[in-house]
Formats: structure tokens, C-alpha cells, sequence
């Protein structure tokens, strides 16, 4: 009958997306490419009152975060929608910068928020391969072409290097959150250290605004009849019928690896 007669005042809704996993470049977890669709489905549909991001996210690719991040922000300017984020288990690092595209964040009391830091790890191996009599044989055009190169012995100025880019990466990564949050975020540099907060601390922290989850903070905004539509990437039939079953056993390995670091 409100198709009919468009001039009768529908209910109110609210556009959910998920954001849930570690955010990768290999299309196994959260990235720019396949949440393209997604959000724009989302900011579109239905005239909604707003968009609520449901994030349960370690963190990642500091690119596809700003990427991801970036394209919330327009869509939101773009549709003149606000936008909400609900922090689940994790909002941390790369998960933290795509909470920090809403322009306001809640997070139950037993969220972890937080880890504005940058992180590379990895592996020496050379000692292993000399061990075993395996000769490691590099040939490159370019000085700095085998940089880092886990089978070799670490080279004091690959580790400056190294931490400079960690150092730029830092910095993106602090301007934008402040950019987004330096009104609420209270006085500490410990905030922009990599620690994390739970909760009521993160809300103390100006890293959340309150406590809260999707459905009674919606209603309590726009209302009682509010209605709740959800938006996701859609799996193609050879995915439901587990043609990449490896691939996805591989991806569930990489974010188990991702949320232990918080130990989850």
C-alpha cells in the first residue's frame, strides 16, 4: 500500500553491513573490490535513515582499510546518510580505522578497541638453510631488490629502512584517526601506542562514544518501528557448494592467526 501511495510515512529504516574477518589482499577476507558493491547497495537502498556497520575486525592491509574507510565516507557525504558503528569481539588496527569512517562508534563491554599501530613480522632462516648444506642463490638489478630477504643474515640498514615505512604507515594511520576523533579522544599518548582498551575504558579512552548494540541504539534514534535490512557479498554457487573449500581453510587459518593476537 506505501508502494501505491508514496506520500503515506513509511517506517524508518536502517541499512546493516558486516564487516567481519581480517582485512587482506587476496579476496579471502574484508578488502576494497568486494565491499564496493556492498556499500553501495547499502547507502542506496530503501532511502535509509542510516547505515550501521557491524565490525568484528583485528585488523590488516593499512591500504585496504584507508580504501574501505574512504569509500564509507563518500557514499555517506555523497547520500547525506550517517553512519554508525557497533564493535563486536574486535575493532583493532585496520578494524579501528574502518570504526573511525562512522560518525559515531558503540561497543559492548566486552570489546576490545584500539592498536593504532603498525606491525611487519616474519622469519630468519638463513641459520636453517646452513644447517642443511641449501645454498641460497639471489641475483638482483638494484641494491635494495633483496631487502629483508629471509634467508639471508639481517642487515642493520634494511631494519632502518624498514622501520621508516613502519614509522609513515604510523602517521597515515594517527592523522586519520584524529582527523576523525580528536574531539573525543582524551589526552594520552598511550592511545596512539598500539595498546588496547575493553569497553567502558575505550569509551573513557574517546576511542567509542557508549556502550551499545545495532537494534537498541537504532530504535532509541529513530524510533520503535525502525526496520533492519542487511547487506553482504554474495557467495557464487560453486562457493555454497564448497568449491573453494581450500582457499576458504586457508583464510579461516589467516584470521584465526589475526584474532588470537587478542585472544580470541
Amino acid at each position: 500500500m506505501k508502494n501505491i501511495l508514496p506520500f503515506m510515512k513509511s517506517d524508518p529504516v536502517v541499512n546493516v553491513v558486516r564487516l567481519q574477518g581480517a582485512i587482506t589482499t587476496t579476496g579471502r577476507g574484508l578488502d576494497d573490490p568486494s565491499l564496493a558493491a556492498v556499500l553501495q547497495k547499502a547507502f542506496t537502498k530503501g532511502s535509509p535513515k542510516a547505515v550501521a556497520l557491524q565490525i568484528n575486525c583485528p585488523g590488516g592491509s593499512p591500504v585496504q582499510s584507508s580504501l574501505i574507510a574512504a569509500r564509507i565516507r563518500r557514499l555517506s557525504q555523497e547520500k547525506n546518510v550517517p553512519v554508525y558503528a557497533f564493535v563486536e569481539d574486535v575493532a583493532a588496527s585496520g578494524g579501528y580505522w574502518l570504526a573511525c569512517a562512522a560518525d559515531e562508534i558503540y561497543a559492548d563491554q566486552g570489546s576490545i578497541v584500539g592498536s593504532i599501530g603498525v606491525i611487519s613480522a616474519g622469519f630468519g632462516l638463513h641459520d636453517l638453510i646452513g644447517r642443511y648444506g641449501v645454498e641460497r642463490r639471489v641475483h638482483t638489478a638494484g641494491t635494495s631488490k633483496s631487502m629483508l630477504d629471509p634467508f639471508r643474515p639481517e642487515k642493520e640498514e634494511d631494519v632502518t629502512r624498514l622501520k621508516g615505512w613502519l614509522d609513515d604507515l604510523h602517521g597515515i594511520f594517527i592523522d586519520y584517526v584524529k582527523s576523525r576523533r580528536e574531539a573525543h579522544l582524551d589526552d594520552d599518548p598511550a592511545i596512539f601506542s598500539g595498546e588496547v582498551w575493553i569497553g567502558q575504558k575505550a569509551v573513557d579512552k574517546g576511542l567509542v562514544d557508549g556502550l551499545g548494540h545495532l537494534i537498541p541504539v537504532m530504535k532509541a534514534e529513530f524510533g520503535d518501528k525502525t526496520r533492519f535490512r542487511r547487506y553482504g557479498p554474495k557467495k557464487s554457487l560453486f562457493q555454497r557448494l564448497g568449491a573453494r573449500i581450500i582457499g576458504d581453510a586457508i583464510g579461516t587459518v589467516e584470521d584465526r592467526a589475526a584474532f588470537a593476537r587478542f585472544g580470541l
